[in-house]
């Protein structure tokens, strides 16, 4: 008899948060991502959805897809209207996010001096580390939290950064929630007293609200990108190299508590009697059996390569109206994501962890328990997991992959558990 108890604060949402309903899409470079999500949001405009497509690929195709000028937008708010109910945007580094860095880095810049580093070494320390990444999450939450939109789309890079602009929520947390208490403690009492006894500069308030600001920001972007109204699409075409890499990207997502909730087959060649469109028709349909096996329970969606490229609204609505689902229907932007992030099951008098990990096995995934955290490492890519009060107390027994999910058990640690429970 399994029991579920609560895990993580960002995984366990009871319901879905109101809000506009948010798409990324993502895939290896060169497959078609920007036009796909460009042709999603003209069709989602022209249904009548007040409809935001944004950019957060530094290429910035967008603009040549949409076949409007789209240049980095200098502010928050500024979009461009491409027609009626469809705006886009494109994003970079952002004149606030650099005011608050500067912020940090003046003292981390203190700090370094403090310590003997070069000025010109300590310059090139405190360069701003993922601007692009950092300004993207930021506009994504401005916008979901406006009012404006019923629906965002968002464009981003290709599958390895995309993966670290959504990985950046939960660590830069982690490391946040670290910081703050100590460096609070340390204020809180004698801040001069402190600083001599660490032999370094104590940070002042202002780069705590920072601090603080930016943790609020990355947990409250984090809950929506984990909730009912948010999920990733995966595109990619019918090549073995390119479905190997959605795969993979898959597995990563699952991992960071992501739900995809469908893959586009773009570039599909129609069927044709001709020798050299029959062989590529033999070689895509073999390709996509693949898809469908690998990605199974999730839709698979079907785009067909066009005779010319497809720029311009109009254009772009005929592809979205080209595009099928290869069983049952097109996800529906008005339906909520279901997806299962991570949890906890007691059994008994012991506790399981489990985590969806679609396509991984036992293999690909290595542990480690850091005093309350769990690092997973999935083929390379890692989540660091702070762990539920319930199991801190408890030591890991096993582990392994079942069924496309790692479930790790917990039995009590008899030294710190509470006598009599």
């Amino acid at each position: 008899m399994s029991t579920a108890v609560p895990a993580t604060a960002a995984e366990s949402v009871a319901s879905a948060p109101v809000g506009p309903r948010v798409v990324l899409v993502t895939g290896k470079g060169g497959v078609g991502k920007t036009t796909t999500a460009a042709a999603m949001a003209v069709e989602s405009a022209r249904a009548g959805r007040r409809t935001l497509v944004m950019s957060t690929d530094v290429a910035h195709s967008l603009g040549d897809a949409l076949d409007v000028d789209l240049r980095t937008s200098p502010s928050w708010e500024q979009t461009l209207k491409v027609e009626e109910r469809l705006h886009a945007q494109a994003v970079g580094s952002r004149t606030s996010v650099a005011a608050d860095w500067g912020t940090l880095r003046d003292y981390l810049l203190t700090v370094l001096d403090s310590v003997g580093v070069d000025p010109v070494v300590a310059e090139e320390f405190t360069a701003l580390p993922g601007a692009d990444e950092i300004s993207a999450l930021l506009t994504l939450g401005h916008h979901a939290t406006s009012g404006e939109w019923d629906v965002i789309v968002v464009d981003c890079a290709p599958t390895a950064e995309t993966l670290r602009l959504l990985a950046l929520p939960e660590v830069l947390g982690w490391h946040l929630d670290r910081l703050m208490p100590a460096q609070r403690r340390l204020l809180t009492a004698m801040r001069p007293a402190a600083a001599a006894a660490a032999g370094l500069p104590m940070p002042n308030g202002a780069v705590l609200d920072v601090i603080a600001t930016w943790r609020a920001h990355m947990a409250d972007i984090r809950t929506m990108l984990t909730s009912e109204r948010a999920s990733v699409r995966i595109v990619l075409t019918p090549e073995n190299v390119v479905i190997a890499e959605a795969r993979r990207i898959l597995t990563s997502l699952s991992l960071h508590g992501y739900a995809v909730d469908a893959v586009v087959v773009n570039r599909v060649i129609p069927v044709d009697d001709d020798p050299w469109r029959a062989a590529w028709n033999t070689a895509q349909a073999a390709g996509i059996t693949t898809i469908t096996e690998s990605f199974h329970g999730t839709p698979v969606l079907t785009a067909p390569y066009l005779a010319g490229e497809p720029t311009g609204a109009d254009a772009l609505a005929e592809l979205a109206g080209q595009t099928t689902a290869l069983d049952g229907e097109l996800p529906k932007l008005d339906a909520p994501v279901r997806s299962q992030g991570l949890r906890v099951e007691a059994e008994g008098v012991e506790f399981v962890l489990i985590l969806p990990l679609p396509l991984a096995r036992s293999g690909d995934v290595d542990l480690a328990r850091r005093a309350d955290d769990l690092v997973v490492d999935v083929g390379g890519v890692r989540r660091v997991i702070a762990l539920p009060s319930v199991l801190r107390r408890c030591i890991v027994k096993n582990a392994g992959v079942r069924s496309g999910e790692l479930r790790v058990r917990f039995v009590r640690d008899e030294e710190v558990w509470p006598r009599g429970r």
